[in-house]
């Protein structure tokens, strides 16, 4: 049997953080297999530079900044989105960050509330937001970013950790309260993926942040949203609920198997 080229043909695909890694990445993706997506992200630069990225290829793509932080910004995306297109049928909630690798005797406690925000707050407000646009519908998808670490909590990244495991339980609330809505949410928790964030984490130390990758070789943003794409293309019986993605090298949150002439892809 033929595989379907553009499987997401005529869906409405919303994907916030973006403007780059993870989120720029599934926004290419979900649009060259049809879908026309809404990207939303606080860069308005960056975000333009992915929306013409994705147009140039002949997909359809509009940018519409937003700071899932920030509840006011939240609720003119939404507003804006639901103008345009009238409803959405995936919603993508990739927007977040870790900010800070220290004890948690030495954490700043804006780093927590940044993290808090962006990663509980932001994603639970944009969820909500969008739900009766879903439930309306009779249905959709809904991803979210999650990562190992709300599976595997490790020292100097409690905050971080904490945030994404807030997000696992959120989601599996939520589950039982929109059993029947024929609305499927996947948790995607992925290991070690070389993106812009270890350097975010390390507040811009590039050093650093390329040390976390060394001798092995990491995940990349593609890799992801090829699973997310496997995941939103399954039948509407299916529904791939959480899918934990590392690399090879990495057997847990702090293991992995490291060889000092492996680097990159």
């Amino acid at each position: 049997m033929a595989l379907d080229a553009r499987p997401l043909l005529g869906k409405i695909a919303v994907v916030t953080g973006a403007s780059s890694g993870i989120g720029a990445a599934t926004a290419r993706l979900l649009a060259a297999r049809g879908a026309s997506v809404v990207l939303g992200a606080r860069r308005r630069e960056r975000l333009e530079q992915v929306r013409e990225s994705i147009a140039v290829s002949g997909a359809e793509a509009s940018a519409i900044p937003v700071d899932v932080a920030d509840a006011a910004s939240t609720a003119a995306f939404v507003a804006e989105v639901l103008r345009r297109h009238g409803a959405v049928d995936i919603l993508v909630n990739s927007a977040g960050l870790a900010r800070g690798f220290e004890p948690v005797l030495h954490n700043d406690e804006r780093d927590w509330r940044e993290m808090i925000e962006a990663n509980v707050v932001g994603l639970m407000r944009m969820t909500r937001a969008f739900l009766p646009a879903l439930i309306a519908r009779g249905g959709g998808d809904i991803v979210h970013i999650g990562s190992i670490a709300g599976l595997e909590p490790y020292a100097k990244g409690a905050a971080y950790c904490a945030s994404k495991a807030a997000v696992e339980s959120f989601v599996r609330a939520l589950r039982l309260e929109l059993v029947g809505s024929r609305i499927r949410q996947l948790v995607i928790e992925p290991g070690m993926v070389e993106t812009e964030f270890s350097v975010v984490r390390f507040h811009g130390d590039k050093g650093r942040a390329d040390s976390v990758y060394r001798g092995l070789v990491p995940l990349i943003a593609d890799d992801v949203a090829e699973c997310i794409l496997f995941a939103l293309t399954r039948p509407a019986h299916v529904c791939v609920q959480t899918l934990l993605v590392t690399p090879t090298a990495q057997a847990s949150a702090t293991v992995s198997a490291r060889d000092a002439e492996k680097s990159g892809p």
